[in-house]
């Protein structure tokens, strides 16, 4: 009666309609959301009265979100909820759920979007093969593992010689330098003459970290 899961695969009742869903999970708790609020809250309005077959991706999760809330609960856990969406519809969700956590819930989310944790989770854990590798806020887990800001330039710009020089690191189409100073880093290009059209400046974020933390990919 106190906890809300959103699995990351859910079955529905077919041939029934989004709120007469609504209606039978409701049925299952004791105390439950008012259903006006829990359409305003999940942006289900538009879709009411459709068959639960005929739902497109994020329509469908934000019916799933709903039945999470159905029973206002103190613990949410949401199981990888935007996987599969397009864009559009993720950017959506987590609105959605950044209304949620506006209330004061607890959500446990589980992703593999590290965009999608930076945005949303006040704390991270990264984990494993079951193991906890690190936990902490985004900030103070960037900071402690990452001083520099990361410089970029197409190959063609950057000598071999300066390259060596500085142990720049090349990643076939780019040289990737490392930087605890932006101003001192171009001043000092600019004095090799070298040119910075296409140049990128790019902070480290939660993808370096878990590269850094386990080696290989998250897709991998």
């Amino acid at each position: 009666q106190q906890i809300g899961i959103q699995f990351q695969h859910t079955a529905l009742q077919d041939f029934l309609t989004v709120k007469e869903t609504l209606s039978l999970f409701a049925s299952f708790y004791q105390e439950t959301l008012p259903q006006k609020k829990l359409i305003e809250l999940c942006d289900l309005g538009d879709f009411l009265n459709r068959d639960n077959r005929l739902l497109s991706g994020g329509q469908r999760q934000r019916l799933l979100l709903a039945l999470a809330l159905i029973n206002d609960p103190k613990i949410i856990f949401l199981d990888e909820p935007t996987t599969g969406l397009d864009p559009h519809a993720r950017r959506n969700f987590w609105q959605l759920i950044k209304n949620i956590k506006a209330q004061n819930k607890t959500i446990i989310l589980t992703t593999h979007y590290m965009d999608e944790a930076e945005q949303l989770c006040d704390d991270i854990v990264i984990m494993e093969q079951g193991k906890v590798i690190e936990a902490g806020t985004p900030h103070q887990l960037l900071a402690k593992h990452f001083e520099d800001v990361f410089i970029y330039l197409p190959c063609e710009q950057v000598s071999s010689e300066l390259q060596a020089q500085y142990r720049w690191k090349d990643l076939g189409d780019r040289i990737e330098i490392p930087s605890k100073n932006v101003e001192h880093t171009l001043s000092l290009l600019m004095q090799h003459q070298v040119a910075l059209d296409g140049l990128h400046v790019k902070s480290a974020n939660l993808d370096d970290l878990f590269l850094k933390l386990t080696g290989h990919s998250l897709q991998s």
